[in-house]
C-alpha cells in the first residue's frame, strides 16, 4: 500500500492555490506548515490512517523542484461532472491543461480522465470510474 505521495515545488503559496482547488472537494484537509503542505483524508477517532496521503515541499537538497518526467499523481473523483468541475478550478487555480477531461480510446470504457499540470509542472490526473454512469460506448 502507497502510503504517501510527494511532489516538489518552489512556489508553495502558487502550489496550495492550486491543489486547494481540487483537494478539499474530494476529501483531503490542508495542514500547513514550515516543511509546506500536507493534504490527508480525515481519520475517525479510533480508526487507521486512510492512505495516501499527498504532500507539497520545497525540496530537501534546496535545488530547484523538477517534475519527474513519466511520473503522474492520480486523484479519483465521485463522476464525470466532478472531474470537468475540478479540472476547470484548477486551471483557474494556476494549473495548465494536458488534456481535457473525457473517455479515452486506449483506457477502459468507463474511464474518464483530465490531465493537468501544476505550477511547477508535475502533471496531475483527475479520473472517474463510476459503474452508474454511461461509458465511452453508451
Amino acid at each position: 500500500m502507497i502510503a504517501y505521495v510527494t511532489v516538489g515545488a518552489d512556489d508553495i503559496v502558487r502550489a496550495k492555490g492550486f491543489y486547494s482547488a481540487f483537494l478539499p472537494a474530494l476529501g483531503y484537509d490542508l495542514k500547513e506548515g514550515p516543511e509546506g503542505l500536507s493534504f490527508a483524508l480525515p481519520v475517525a477517532l479510533g480508526q487507521s490512517p486512510v492512505h495516501p496521503d499527498f504532500y507539497v515541499k520545497p525540496t530537501f537538497n534546496g535545488m530547484p523542484a523538477t517534475a519527474g518526467n513519466g511520473a503522474m499523481v492520480a486523484f479519483e473523483a465521485r463522476d464525470q461532472q466532478q472531474v470537468r468541475d475540478l479540472h476547470a478550478a484548477a486551471l483557474v487555480a494556476g494549473g495548465q491543461d494536458e488534456g481535457q477531461p473525457g473517455f479515452r480510446p486506449s483506457y477502459g470504457p468507463r474511464f474518464y480522465v483530465g490531465y493537468l499540470r501544476d505550477p511547477q509542472g508535475n502533471k496531475i490526473a483527475l479520473f472517474s470510474s463510476n459503474p452508474n454512469e454511461a461509458g465511452r460506448d453508451g
